[in-house]
């Protein structure tokens, strides 16, 4: 079925939004995902404010073709979905990390293409090593324990000297 031009023209004011707005985009290929696995999706991604947007691969590559992101576009394949960070104020690789995520449970039907990452146009190898990096709280948790590892290290050899002295 055909768009109309007014509406072409309204998918393309909010792709030139999410392109404006949006510090971290990813490119989703979506083919044979259900219905229901869409609406899931949504739900996951509304909760962590998250947006995904469908649109006409010719109207997403005018509009990112404008926006003047540096890098090569990957190429886009199949159905194309945008998954974007709606607050402004937001973790930016949250868009990333949800998609992957969802992806990992949805591999037959779901692909990441690329993306475009603080203004560049990136691989979708790019993407899903951005996607592995470990959470703030985790990579806290590693660097304390990576602090605190040479100390403990310490104490423990002063406490074997102590034992040793007792025992001679």
């Amino acid at each position: 079925m055909a768009i109309t031009k007014d509406k072409k023209l309204e998918i393309v004011d909010k792709l030139k939004t999410i392109s404006d707005k949006g510090k971290t985009i990813v490119f989703v290929n979506f083919h044979g995902l259900s219905v229901g696995g869409v609406n899931d999706l949504r739900q996951v991604l509304r909760q962590k404010e998250v947006g995904y947007y469908v649109a006409k691969k010719t109207l997403i590559k005018r509009v990112l073709d404008s926006a003047g992101f540096s890098g090569e576009m990957p190429e886009l394949e199949g159905e194309i979905a945008l998954a974007y960070l709606t607050n402004e104020a937001g973790d930016t690789l949250l868009p990333i990390k949800e998609i992957y995520d969802f992806q990992k449970k949805n591999a037959e039907v779901m692909k990441i293409v690329g993306g475009i990452y603080e203004g560049a146009f990136v691989s979708s190898d790019f993407v899903i090593q951005m996607a592995q990096i470990p959470n703030r709280e985790t990579l806290y948790a590693q660097f304390v324990n990576l602090i605190n590892s040479p100390i403990q290290g310490l104490v423990m050899a002063l406490d074997q000297i102590a034992q040793k002295r007792e025992t001679v």
